[in-house]
């Protein structure tokens, strides 16, 4: 998935759900600025993955402990042959080969033109293990490219593999979920054919009270996959028949299974107010709010990511978010080690803070200011650019008194040091926010004290030091700013 550029700040502006006191104006269901954190590979959950190693499940169902070593010829001819014993060797070959922990020979399968005969093996009950081996071999082809993907699902696996979900033998269910994991995480196509070939109620009534945790562990990452990918979303209706199981999951005790669940969570909010609200619906919000704080970053990330989400929605939405304390908790994660979950915790207070009036109150009354100046003057550039933005949706929906209270904290000193940024569109954004409180001031008692503040910080020396950017619209903002603010015509009496 590529990086979104970031937003010209007047782009950004139109996707605010307030902008000025034009409240009909939804707030930004945005297409995340610079969002690093989004695609930071380590903290994001595998698209696809391949199985190394035997599944444990079902310490009944074993295969032969010999792996035949053949060739791939030997192989080749092995699964094409009729021999049922060379079959079965045959095929064990080819997952040994699929399952080598580098450089698996996924294209050189493929082209061989062995997947529509792995795919016939899945239908061959009387063999469990042949069964078995079919299926971890289509897992691993699966696991590749969306070419080799592809080839798995043409040769009709989906099905089979969805009927393999109602297999005696655990291991086989396992297996036969894990590859339509696989098969639903390579994109939207892939996932709602397995979600239209009924997998969805087949995987659900597999997660039993006695069901061994490295099984829900794979079942749930399974459904996290049939959640994830929004061009097109999961249809309402699949969404509703998972909804339920992820609320239950929410509960369960270990890291990786709330892991997935929170990733599951984090792809069906990440859209539409109405998706939003199907999950919200559920009651999940306290306890994704619970789980921000736990120390573990596979479990933190998807939590926070979510309730970021939850803010873009409506106003209630958002309420609801608060409401179960996420403001309480936001703050805290403006000092966690990672720059990255800072990055993400002020994206969602951006989003608060691009909210109602009420809202910005709530904001202020959870002592988030104090954090927001500490992010502008000593954050990671990255954490900065993001504060700058809560900065820019506080003082678009603030009152006047909310505004100098934002002033008042100590906002300024950080936004003019900023001003020194090679970021162009940063730039523009912070002389808007600063022209935009010296505009509040100049309706107020306070123009005067504002501008000896601006020029005791040495702001009026960065503005006039922008009047020869080379960037003509930051030189004509400083300009602007100026010659309203700043030269003796513009002192009131």
């Amino acid at each position: 998935m590529s990086m979104p550029l970031l937003d010209a700040p007047e782009e950004r502006l139109r996707k605010f759900k307030y902008r000025g006191k034009d409240a009909s104006v939804l707030r930004q269901q945005r297409v995340v600025a610079s969002l690093e954190l989004r695609k930071a590979k380590k903290d994001e959950q595998a698209l696809k993955r391949r199985n190394i190693t035997l599944l444990s499940c079902d310490s009944a169902f074993e295969t032969p402990a010999k792996v035949a070593s053949l060739t791939l010829e030997e192989i080749i001819e092995g699964v094409n042959g009729s021999d049922p014993i060379l079959c079965f060797l045959a095929t064990q070959a080819a997952r040994k080969m699929l399952s080598q922990e580098k450089n698996p020979p996924l294209k050189v399968i493929v082209d061989a033109g062995l997947i529509p005969r792995l795919v016939e093996f899945l239908k061959h009950s009387l063999h469990p293990h042949l069964q078995l081996e079919a299926a971890w071999a289509l897992t691993n082809v699966a696991s590749g490219t969306t070419e080799q993907t592809r080839a798995v699902v043409e040769a009709g696996a989906v099905q089979s593999l969805v009927e393999l979900l109602s297999s005696p033998h655990m291991t086989v269910c396992e297996q036969a979920a894990w590859a339509l994991g696989n098969i639903a995480g390579d994109g939207p196509e892939f996932r709602d054919l397995v979600i239209s070939s009924n997998a969805i109620p087949h995987l659900l009534d597999l997660m039993t009270s006695d069901i061994p945790i490295g099984f829900l562990r794979n079942l749930t990452w399974t459904l996290s996959n049939l959640c994830r990918n929004k061009n097109p979303y999961p249809s309402k209706e699949a969404v509703m028949l998972m909804l339920p199981r992820l609320t239950l999951l929410l509960r369960h005790l270990d890291n990786e299974i709330l892991s997935d669940t929170c990733w599951a969570l984090s792809y069906l909010t990440d859209g539409h107010n109405e998706r939003i609200e199907q999950v919200v619906r559920m009651g999940v919000l306290p306890r994704l709010v619970e789980l921000m704080t736990v120390p573990e970053l596979n479990v933190l990330t998807p939590s926070l990511r979510t309730m970021g989400n939850v803010v873009t929605g409506t106003d209630e939405q958002t309420q609801m978010a608060i409401d179960a304390g996420v403001l309480k908790v936001l703050p805290q994660l403006l000092k966690h080690p990672k720059s990255s979950i800072q990055k993400e915790a002020m994206w969602a207070l951006s989003n608060v803070a691009a909210g109602p009036r009420h809202h910005i109150q709530q904001l202020i009354a959870s002592d988030v200011l104090p954090a927001l100046v500490r992010m502008l003057r000593d954050g990671e550039f990255r954490v900065q650019k993001e504060a700058v933005w809560t900065v820019a949706n506080f003082v678009t929906g603030a009152s006047v008194d909310q505004l100098f209270q934002l002033v008042y904290s100590g906002v300024l000193g950080p936004l003019v040091n900023l001003l020194k940024a090679p970021d162009v569109r940063l730039l523009l954004l912070l002389l808007d926010v600063i022209a935009c409180i010296l505009q509040a001031a100049k309706k107020t008692q306070q123009q005067e004290r504002l501008r000896l503040l601006m020029e005791e910080l040495g702001g009026v020396d960065r503005i006039e030091a922008l009047l020869m950017h080379n960037n003509h619209r930051v030189g004509q903002s400083a300009l602007t700013i100026l010659d309203k603010h700043f030269n003796e015509a513009a002192v009131e009496p």
